[in-house]
């Protein structure tokens, strides 16, 4: 999804790690899950509807709506949720079913039974949200519901990644009375059956949410209640943990402030940091409808003149490392074929790729991003690419930044001819940093048709249940991402959370899609 920062960082799976390391006994947890819990994050929902959203809403989703199939904290696969088993039933990997629980019900009593699977799935597609998550849904070609409890999906073609799609928040379950097949809610409420409600809602500044007592399902709530707090500026954010205005922060967080939440005097004012190797991955996407960009000498140049190392070193000193394919390290298949191909940044060559081409320099570009999406260094980094991009006088570059909803609109109706986005993963699997970047509707909004890529990489990988068994494919499909430079990955971070020393849980917090599971954190009341 998009886009899916904390102070946890995560792999294909979450590593254990420790928040707070021999700080005494824990209070009996009745008296821990009695208190709310407040946190902090940079990232608010685009929207409340999970059929126009393939993006950072998919954290509050988590948290409020249910899926068929879920990951629980340290799985790699998906498990059952809603479901009480799913499976394919022919070798095929083309027929999927899942059967429910019993008795499920939503927050306004409506039942949640096959047909109301079905028709959350379905609105999606017939929805067709220009933003939202139907590309995930691809292989799909229909749903049936033969009982109030058995759900089978036909595929179009064999997709052992499709139970991975059903353990997102893209394939959330609503409420078929208040969610109409055809277009989106529109009174600003949800009605789903997570283990959370939502109990108040205001656009860009908060959302609370309450414990809902009828949730069935694998998560075991330690709170009562969370409020989520939406800053617009990580400054601002860091400002309340330190003031004990919220108990914690899960994304958007600068290097900046990284180290100095890092400090012994955040240390000392009760504050706790934890750092792991993550997926989270940032990159560049050329729009070829532009008419120097459509040049691939002039996406070449790029990818030949920018310094990941001094990227950064200079912008995110060391809370994030170099990045040389859209696979990142740690996801099974991953490579470095940016490296491989065009080595460490070089004006001399750059220069000859652009001649070669009879292109004229310095070629003039504009190069938008995101003002409030990924934290406060991402300006800087812009800056710092505009710095390399331009010292080589091979490069004109322009700088632009909108908030986030804007720049989605931007992006989606191929108004920006470079722009920069961050990928959280949809699911564990390399599937997930190719399969979204490739065809006419993918995640960017800049059609990429690569028969190679569409019509043999991916059907033969995803035939495969082991997934590992794919691995040559998504190789190759690496080696050609790095000869079109359609795409330009930029550096692979790593996720931190910061929380007060009397929040638990973080080490349990964060699922393979980065999203925060709000049920794993509570309150130590004895030190």
């Amino acid at each position: 999804m998009f886009n899916r920062t904390r102070c946890l960082q995560i792999t294909a799976a979450l590593a254990s790690i420790s928040l707070v390391a021999g700080c005494g006994l824990l209070s009996d947890d009745t008296d821990a899950a009695a208190k709310r819990i407040t946190v902090g994050t940079t990232s608010a929902p685009s929207t409340l509807d999970p059929a126009a959203a393939w993006d950072g809403s998919w954290e509050l989703y988590r948290n409020i709506f249910q899926t068929l199939l879920a990951f629980p904290t340290g799985s790699t696969k998906p498990q059952p949720d809603a479901a009480q088993s799913c499976e394919f039933t022919d070798t095929a990997n083309m027929a999927y079913r899942c059967v429910l629980r019993k008795n499920l019900k939503f927050s306004d009593g409506e039942p949640l039974d096959s047909k109301a699977v079905k028709h959350s799935l379905d609105r999606i597609r017939t929805i067709n949200s220009q933003v939202g998550p139907k590309g995930l849904f691809e292989s799909l070609d229909k749903i049936e519901a033969p009982d109030a409890l058995t759900v089978v999906f036909h595929l179009k073609t064999p997709d052992a990644t499709f139970p991975y799609v059903l353990g997102s928040p893209a394939a959330s379950l609503v409420a078929p009375k208040e969610y109409p097949a055809d277009k989106l809610r529109s009174d600003g409420k949800v009605t789903g059956s997570g283990p959370y409600v939502l109990t108040s809602y205001k656009e860009g500044a908060e959302a609370v949410l309450g414990g809902y007592d009828g949730y069935q399902g694998f998560a075991n709530r330690r709170n009562d209640a969370v409020t989520i707090r939406y800053f617009k500026k990580s400054d601002e954010m860091v400002a309340a943990l330190k003031n004990k205005e919220i108990d914690a922060t899960y994304r958007g967080l600068s290097a900046a402030e990284i180290k100095d939440l890092q400090s012994p005097a955040s240390h000392n004012a009760g504050v706790q940091v934890v750092e792991n190797v993550g997926s989270e991955i940032r990159y560049l996407v050329f729009n070829p409808k532009d008419p120097q960009v459509a040049k691939p000498q002039v996406r070449q140049a790029i990818a030949q003149l920018v310094d990941r190392g001094a990227l950064v070193t200079k912008v995110y000193q060391g809370t994030a490392e170099p990045l040389y394919s859209m696979v990142p390290k740690g996801v099974v298949g991953h490579k470095t074929p940016f490296y491989d191909l065009y080595g460490n940044a070089d004006v001399a060559k750059a220069r000859k790729i652009l001649q070669s081409a009879g292109i004229n320099t310095p070629v003039e570009l504009t190069f938008w991003y995101t003002t409030d999406r990924y934290g406060g260094s991402t300006a800087d980094e812009f800056t710092e690419l505009k710095r390399q991009l331009e010292e080589s006088n091979l490069f004109k570059i322009t700088l632009r930044g909108k908030p986030w909803k804007d720049f989605q609109v931007g992006y989606k109706n191929g108004e920006y001819p470079v722009f920069g986005r961050g990928w959280f993963p949809d699911f564990p699997d390399p599937d997930n940093f190719i399969a979204p970047f490739v065809g006419k509707d993918n995640a960017v909004g800049t059609p990429y048709e690569n028969p190679t890529i569409q019509n043999e990489i991916l059907p033969k990988s995803r035939r495969e249940s082991d997934r590992a068994a794919g691995v040559k494919e998504f190789e190759t499909a690496q080696q050609i991402f790095a000869q079109d430079v359609r795409l330009l990955p930029l550096w692979q971070g790593k996720l931190y959370v910061g929380a007060r020393e009397d929040i638990a849980g973080a080490e349990r917090a964060l699922d393979p899609q980065t999203a925060m599971q709000m049920w794993e954190l509570y309150r130590k009341t004895s030190w």
